[in-house]
């Protein structure tokens, strides 16, 4: 450090003895020098600057020397003490479209445009200070207050809607600062309040909603609840009507099933009563022929074999059978006693039973 200083001080010392004084700028700073007099008529605010970490030497008296930082700086205005720009309560104050009062807490990331240096010392400040407070504080707090007073009092809940006109600010600032070579980087939005009587009201909107929305709740889970036996139920009623369905088709299977069965059974019985009665249609045919007198006579001949005929006389002078008693007559006759081999010994169980007949003449049967 040592021959460092002292290099310094004798550079400071032959700048002294030569009429000249060194001037510097930090490692963000752009130096703007002012000629207050020159023989050659050069004078005042000169365009060209001096770059970041370079040192001149310019001629006492007759030069002006100013500086610009062009890092990013920041104009805080917020209501918390000991914060900020300003040591009280700086935060910014407007009007809601609404009517209410709101406090705001602000903050404004700005730049200075390098080339623009010696502009902003010819027409605006001279150094970063007097450019914070009467360019920068000025414009920052008036415009806001006409953006974000557009808002209503309930918009302020709503974030997306603080930043939209964050936004709008930094866009509306930029449009105006432009031309000075002022760059607004970035809006940032803090706290923001309103006056106590309208806190409380607030305050209470929110209990109130919190219980309306808890109704709500409550009633939605409610009526999800009646949805749900709702649909429940029609699954009951469906389960049920599949089953009546199903039932149904399976009776209408079996009714079908037992019809056709029905129908095949009526149609055999009608087949065979059709064949029935073709046959006995053919059997009248044949008998009614010679032939069938013949098969009458031999089915009589076959019905008469082994009977026992006894042969009573009627017409006139004989029997008269409608006042005759046929009983007394068989009793006459020796019939009954005919029925006595029955009780025989079982000797005679092969030989066939006899049959009595009684056989009138022509002349009674006629």
């Amino acid at each position: 450090m040592k021959p460092i200083s002292a290099l310094f001080g004798a550079l400071l010392t032959t700048s002294l003895l030569s009429g000249c004084m060194p001037y510097s700028t930090g490692s963000t700073e752009v130096g703007v020098r002012t000629i207050k007099w020159s023989p050659f008529g050069n004078k005042g605010v000169q365009q060209e600057i001096t770059p970041p970490g370079q040192t001149v030497f310019l001629p006492l008296f007759i030069t002006d020397w100013n500086t610009f930082d062009t890092r990013l700086e920041k104009l805080e205005m917020t209501a918390i003490m000991g914060k900020g720009d300003r040591p009280g309560n700086d935060e910014l104050m407007f009007k809601t479209v609404d009517g209410n009062d709101i406090g705001l807490d602000l903050t404004v990331q700005y730049r200075v445009v390098p080339e623009k240096a010696p502009m902003i010392l010819q027409t605006i400040a001279r150094d970063d200070e007097e450019l914070k407070e009467h360019i920068m504080r000025g414009i920052a707090r008036s415009k806001p207050r006409d953006i974000f007073g557009a808002l209503r009092t309930e918009d302020f809940y709503v974030s997306e809607k603080r930043l939209e006109k964050a936004e709008e600010v930094k866009k509306v600032l930029n449009d105006i600062l432009s031309s000075y070579g002022i760059v607004i980087d970035r809006i940032n939005l803090g706290n923001y309040k309103f006056k106590p009587e309208y806190e409380k009201a607030i305050e209470d909107k929110k209990v109130a909603d919190q219980e309306a929305e808890k109704t709500k709740s409550e009633t939605a889970a409610k009526f999800a609840e009646f949805e749900t036996l709702v649909e429940t139920a029609k699954a009951d009623v469906a389960k049920m009507r599949e089953k009546a369905d199903g039932e149904y088709r399976r009776a209408v299977i079996e009714a079908d099933a037992v019809f056709a069965k029905q129908q095949r059974i009526a149609e055999a019985i009608i087949a065979e009563g059709t064949a029935e009665a073709q046959g006995m249609m053919k059997m009248n045919e044949a008998l009614s022929g010679s032939g069938g007198e013949a098969m009458v006579k031999m089915k009589v001949a076959e019905a008469l074999t082994g009977k026992r005929i006894i042969m009573i006389p009627m017409g006139d002078g004989g029997l008269d059978l409608r006042t005759t008693d046929i009983n007394a007559l068989l009793k006459t006759y020796g019939i009954q006693a005919l029925a006595a081999p029955k009780s025989k010994a079982a000797g005679n169980k092969d030989k066939p039973e006899e049959d009595v007949s009684i056989a009138a003449p022509e002349d009674e049967k006629k």
